[in-house]
């Protein structure tokens, strides 16, 4: 019996200690306890979510890399810009006119080319080659972003069109030019001094080329359209050569001038708002093409117009009365008028007064015969 007494007393005291553990662990979740039961709960349901959907597709979420972002949005940190644009740059960029709407705009830099060939060789006493090397359309704010300086750059005013253009002459041709113009050694490249502005004499020699280069300009658009590009003022600074809107569509030219082992790149912009003048004759297939007529219909629109039928109406003369007495107007009562059997009548058409004459008779019918014109040519 005292055995039993014991076992007895021990299982008492283990009941006790277990009562005095979960005590302890429910005063743990009345203090905080309940949310890290929520939390992993959460944890597993959000596991077991994220596995099924896991299983539903079959593979995981990709992160884009690096290269693959620059795809996505158009850009490209190797090139020059040259290619073709792609992505959301592309979108951008679809507002830009291309030059290629304008066909007879290379056939006038074609010839300019000519030109400037012979008229550099006759400037340097030296050969010179010309050559184009592409025509593109930009945004003039990407162009003076884009300018490889140090640059000189001549802000020229076409007259005619009453708007500016932008010649940039790159550094090596500039110390091509002035090599050869003050008798350089043939066979060495011309040696470009760092660190130091342009000097008064190199650039009073690339007005001198940038004026023959814009007399060229003058001929080359002659057959087109009469233009008088006119030389305004030399820059060093793109910020200063501001001459439209950062945004608004212009045109770039590339020529390339060589010299020899010598020579460098030339760039000419023009916006489209200085060739906005001349849009019209720009948009030609060829030299004198014509858009939109028709002589047939020219000619049939003519004859219809010349048989229309119209009204004429033959006022023989008017009178002006107050409102009061034409509200006393009764039936019988006789309104008098100045005009006798010799007055004018004027004959109108459409409200507009077109000639005049004297009133008759013309067998059965009574006529108008016309003596005088009302109507004044513009």
């Amino acid at each position: 019996m005292a055995d039993l007494d014991d076992e007895m007393d021990m299982a008492a005291a283990m009941a006790a200690e277990e009562d005095g553990e979960m005590d302890m662990a429910a005063a743990m979740a009345a203090e905080g306890g309940d949310d890290e039961m929520a939390a992993a709960m959460t944890d597993a349901d959000g596991g077991d979510t994220a596995s099924s959907a896991a299983a539903m597709t079959g593979h995981s979420t990709r992160v884009l890399n690096q290269d693959e972002i620059d795809s996505l949005l158009g850009f490209d940190m190797d090139g020059d810009g040259g290619g073709e644009n792609s992505g959301i740059k592309a979108i951008i960029n679809s507002a830009l006119v291309n030059y290629e709407r304008l066909p007879m705009l290379e056939v006038v830099f074609d010839r300019l080319v000519r030109m400037m060939t012979t008229s550099l060789r006759n400037f340097t006493s030296d050969n010179v080659e010309v050559s184009l090397d592409n025509i593109t359309s930009i945004r003039f704010g990407d162009y003076l972003n884009s300018i490889p300086l140090p640059a000189i750059l001549s802000v020229f005013r076409a007259e005619e069109w009453d708007n500016f253009g932008l010649i940039m002459v790159e550094s090596s041709l500039i110390y091509s030019i002035v090599d050869v113009l003050l008798g350089g050694r043939r066979g060495t490249a011309a040696m470009r001094i760092e660190g130091r502005p342009y000097t008064t004499i190199e650039r009073n020699l690339v007005e001198r080329m940038v004026s023959v280069v814009l007399n060229d300009m003058t001929g080359a658009f002659e057959p087109l359209s009469p233009v008088n590009f006119r030389h305004e003022r030399i820059e060093t600074n793109p910020r200063f050569a501001t001459i439209a809107r950062p945004a608004n569509a212009a045109i770039l030219i590339k020529l390339r001038i060589d010299m020899e082992d010598r020579g460098g790149r030339l760039e000419m912009l023009l916006p489209y708002a200085t060739l906005e003048p001349v849009r019209e004759l720009l948009l030609q297939m060829f030299m004198g093409e014509k858009f939109g007529r028709d002589s047939i219909w020219e000619n049939h629109l003519a004859t219809e117009l010349w048989s229309t039928e119209v009204d004429i109406q033959a006022v023989l003369d008017e009178k002006q009365m107050s409102l009061n007495d034409v509200l006393k107007l009764e039936i019988g009562d006789t309104i008098m008028f100045n005009a006798s059997p010799s007055s004018p009548t004027v004959l109108r058409c459409g409200g507009i007064s077109m000639v005049s004459g004297k009133m008759g008779r013309s067998g059965q019918n009574i006529a108008v015969k016309v003596d005088k014109s009302l109507r004044t040519l513009g």
